[in-house]
């Protein structure tokens, strides 16, 4: 998000984060939309909401899955007239903002279930980004690992300390359940324990018991006969759905769940 915001013509104006499942609905309705003075009890004075302050630059809304069917509402109005009320207000003030959105969950799934309003789905699916686990991406974790460390070096006006190989290959082979912040979490840890001299593989406070990443996939393994069977059947019956479930004798929700697992694409 904050890479979009730095390239974008908007880079000079605000970048406004808000943790969605972080806060209550009250609270967050506030913090989104702002209120007047006398708006609710303790309401002593006029307060701006995100989208005002992000009026010219860009509104970041972490864990938006998370918000209520009410707020999502608000949210959908918003959206489209580029308009905000504050909470006791009657005036619409104009925002001009880049609205960012981001989930861990599966959105498609929860409009299924009645969780998240379709209109609002389908407002913010303009242009998505699929970031893949970091156990789906080893490649990728000497450069996070290490900018991870001199991030933290540089907070404690120290020398960013080189990362041993067989520390590297342990990263690389863990599986991180807790994705990239549980990576972030275990190399702050290793540089503050470690005053000086390489990092090791006894410095990594990686959970006891963890499970490794599993093995590169091989052309016979399993799970790429799966992958491969699943996208023939999905060509065979031109990406039909319910034609592909009765096929592979599963349901509709399996077959979803195969096509985001293997990153499967309709061709054009």
């Amino acid at each position: 998000a904050r890479a979009i915001h730095a390239r974008s013509p908007r880079a000079y104006m605000p970048m406004v984060t808000v943790n969605c499942g972080a806060l209550p609905e009250g609270i967050l309705e506030s913090e989104l939309f702002g209120h007047e003075k006398g708006a609710f009890t303790g309401a002593q004075y006029r307060h701006k909401g995100k989208f005002e302050l992000a009026d010219g630059g860009t509104l970041f809304l972490d864990e938006v899955a998370e918000v209520t069917p009410r707020i999502q509402v608000e949210l959908l109005r918003v959206l489209e007239e580029k308009r905000v009320v504050r909470l006791g207000g009657t005036e619409p003030v104009r925002a001009d903002f880049r609205l960012v959105a981001a989930t861990n969950r599966d959105l498609t799934e929860a409009m299924r279930e009645g969780r998240f309003r379709e209109d609002l789905y389908y407002r913010l699916n303009v242009f998505t980004i699929q970031v893949p686990a970091l156990r789906q991406r080893p490649e990728d974790i000497p450069m996070l690992a290490r900018s991870f460390v001199e991030r933290v070096a540089l907070s404690l006006d120290r020398e960013p300390p080189e990362i041993r190989p067989d520390a590297l290959r342990l990263l690389e082979r863990y599986a991180w359940p807790g994705n990239v912040r549980e990576l972030a979490n275990v190399m702050e840890q290793a540089v503050v324990s470690r005053p000086s001299g390489p990092i090791r593989v006894e410095d990594l406070s990686i959970v006891p018991g963890g499970e490794e990443a599993p093995p590169a996939e091989t052309p016979w393994s399993l799970a790429t006969v799966e992958r491969d069977h699943v996208a023939k059947v999905l060509e065979d019956t031109e990406w039909n759905i319910s034609r592909a479930a009765r096929l592979l004798e599963v349901d509709r929700k399996t077959v979803y769940h195969k096509i985001k697992q293997y990153g499967l694409e309709k061709d054009d």
